[in-house]
C-alpha cells in the first residue's frame, strides 16, 4: 500500500485511547489522525478528519459504538474494526451487521497491561482491511438485518430430520466478513435438509457461543456451539469454538465431533484445513466443503482432501468476498467445482442437497 492508512480512534477509556495510538502510530504505513472519547466526539472528528479506517469501542457514554456505526455508514461508509471485550452477548455481531467489517478483544476494564497483547492483531487487520470495498459489506450487513426481521415476525420450530435420503454433511470455513455471510447462507434454508453442517469460523476463544446463540435465533436450522461427543446429524449446525479445532470421529454408523486445542505453529483458528481434512475422512464422498471470504490461504489445503475423498467442493466469488484470499488460494488448487457470488451461495448449497437426495 504506497500511501499511508489514516486511522482515527475512538475509545472512552483514556489508558485504551494512549496504548492503542502507541500501537499504531510507530507502525510503518499507518499513520492516527487524531482519537476521540466518545461516539460525538468521535463523528465530529471522522467528518473533519475523513480517515479511512476507525478503531470503535461500542460502550461509551454519550453516544455508544453503534450509533456511531450506523451514521457512518449512512453518511460517509467506512471500514471499521470493533475493540472490544464483550465476548459473552451478541454485541459484536450487531455491530458487524451494523458494517463493522472486522473485531479485535481486548482485555476487560479501563487499564489493563493486557491491551499490549492486541497489537499484532490489531496491526494486522487494520492492513488488511484498509482498502475494504465498502459496498460489499453493506450488502452482507443489509441481508444479515433483514434476515433478522423475517424471522422475528413469525414463530419457528427447528427442525429434526432423520430417515430421508443418504446422509450428507456441509463443511464451511471463513474468516474476515464470514459472520454475516454465514447468517445470510443459512437464513435461506427455510426448509429440512437432508445435511449436518459445521463452520470454522475465524474467532478468539469467548465469541463463537454468542455467534452460535445468535445465529440459532434467527435461522430455523439448530445452531450450537460444538462440544466434544455431539453427533452430527441432518438439520444440525455446529460451529467450532474459537482458539479451537474441531475434528470429526467415527463412532459406529454415528460421527461424533471432537474439539481439540491447535498446535504451536497454528496460524489460523478454528483451522479450515483442519476441520476439512478430518471430515473428509469421516465422511469420505458424502461431503461438501464451502470457502468464504477471508484472509490468507485456510482452506485451500482442506479443498484438496475434500476432492481426493471424492466430495464436492464451493468457493465464494471475487466480486462478493471481503477479502478474496482464502477463495482465492481454494480456487488456486484447480479442486473447486464451483465458484459462486455470496448472494446464491444458499440457493446453491440447497441445489447440491437436493442432487444429493436423488442419488
Amino acid at each position: 500500500m504506497s500511501k499511508k492508512v489514516r486511522v482515527l480512534v475512538v475509545d472512552d477509556s483514556a489508558y485504551n485511547r494512549r496504548t492503542i495510538v502507541k500501537m499504531l502510530e510507530v507502525v510503518p504505513g499507518i499513520e492516527v489522525v487524531g482519537y476521540a472519547c466518545d461516539g460525538e466526539e468521535g463523528l465530529r472528528k471522522f467528518f473533519d478528519l475523513e480517515p479511512d479506517l476507525v478503531t470503535l469501542d461500542l460502550e461509551m457514554p454519550r453516544m455508544d459504538g453503534f450509533t456511531f456505526l450506523r451514521v457512518v455508514m449512512q453518511k460517509r461508509p467506512t471500514p471499521v474494526i470493533v475493540v472490544s471485550a464483550r465476548s459473552e452477548d451478541s454485541s459484536v455481531f450487531k455491530a458487524l451487521e451494523l458494517g463493522a467489517v472486522e473485531f479485535v478483544t481486548k482485555p476487560p476494564g479501563k487499564i489493563s497491561p493486557a491491551l499490549a497483547n492486541i497489537r499484532d492483531d490489531l496491526v494486522r487487520k487494520v492492513r488488511q482491511i484498509a482498502c475494504t470495498d465498502m459496498n460489499k459489506i453493506l450488502a452482507r450487513s443489509l441481508s444479515a438485518l433483514g434476515a433478522d426481521q423475517v424471522v422475528a415476525g413469525r414463530s419457528r420450530r427447528k427442525w429434526e430430520v432423520g430417515g430421508e435420503g443418504p446422509f450428507r454433511q456441509i463443511v464451511i470455513g471463513a474468516s474476515t466478513g464470514g459472520p454475516p455471510a454465514l447468517q445470510q447462507i443459512l437464513s435461506a434454508i427455510k426448509g429440512p435438509i437432508p445435511v449436518g453442517i459445521a463452520i470454522s469460523q475465524h474467532m478468539p476463544p469467548g465469541f463463537t457461543r454468542a455467534f452460535a446463540e445468535r445465529l440459532d435465533k434467527v435461522c430455523a436450522l439448530e445452531v450450537r456451539e460444538a462440544r466434544s461427543g455431539d453427533v452430527m446429524k441432518p438439520g444440525r449446525v455446529l460451529i467450532s469454538p474459537g482458539g479451537k479445532n474441531l475434528l470429526f470421529r467415527s463412532r459406529g454408523d454415528k460421527v461424533v465431533a471432537s474439539v481439540v486445542s491447535p498446535g504451536p505453529d497454528q496460524r489460523y483458528v478454528p483451522s479450515v484445513d483442519v476441520m476439512f481434512a478430518s471430515a473428509s475422512e469421516a465422511f469420505g464422498p458424502s461431503i461438501l466443503g464451502v470457502v468464504l471470504t477471508g484472509m490468507g490461504n485456510d482452506g485451500a489445503k482442506g479443498i484438496i482432501a475434500i476432492k481426493d475423498a471424492g466430495g464436492a467442493t464451493l468457493a465464494e466469488a471475487e466480486e462478493s468476498s471481503v477479502v478474496f484470499g482464502m477463495p482465492k488460494e481454494a480456487i488456486a488448487t484447480g479442486k473447486v467445482d464451483q465458484v459462486v457470488a455470496l448472494p446464491r451461495m444458499g440457493e446453491e448449497i440447497l441445489r447440491w442437497c437436493e442432487a444429493g437426495r436423488r442419488r
